[in-house]
């Protein structure tokens, strides 16, 4: 038996190397899930954008008896969302305000996301920018 004075303490290379090596791979793992909650919560703040201009637009139907018919009368208020990440365009559907688009465009980094940007007409029908999306993933974005 060696005094406990003599003994070496710490720990070896392989050692370090094996917990470096484990953390590494619960980073790779959770990481994506990570960006992907991020990416969720910034698409909440799509929709919320989308659901106030609707809310506007409603409020100035109701007060002239039809909807905008020129993009100009759309406030510039709603134009974005409070993160900057997505843009809310307003399109008239026609000339006589009886209905229109808005669209939530996303930008900078939210721009790589796959769901794209998002859709709302005056009918509450709610869908995203690429018409090839499914209805699947349409009802994922939309509720989460």
């Amino acid at each position: 038996m060696t005094p406990a004075s003599q003994r070496e303490t710490g720990f070896s290379l392989m050692e370090i190397i094996i917990v470096v090596a484990i953390i590494a791979v619960l980073a790779a793992l959770a990481l994506p899930s990570y960006h992907e909650h991020l990416r969720r919560g910034k698409r909440a703040d799509a929709r919320l954008g989308l659901l106030r201009a609707a809310h506007w637009l409603e409020r100035a139907a109701t007060a002239a008896g039809r909807y905008p018919v020129d993009s100009a009368d759309f406030p510039d208020m709603l134009t974005s969302v409070p993160s900057g990440l997505y843009t809310i365009q307003f399109a008239p559907s026609d000339a006589l305000g009886s209905g229109y688009t808005l669209t939530a465009t996303p930008r900078g980094d939210q721009a790589a996301d796959r769901c794209g940007g998002f859709t709302l007409d005056q009918t509450g029908l709610r869908g995203l920018e690429s018409p090839s999306a499914s209805d699947d993933l349409k009802a994922e974005c939309w509720s989460r």
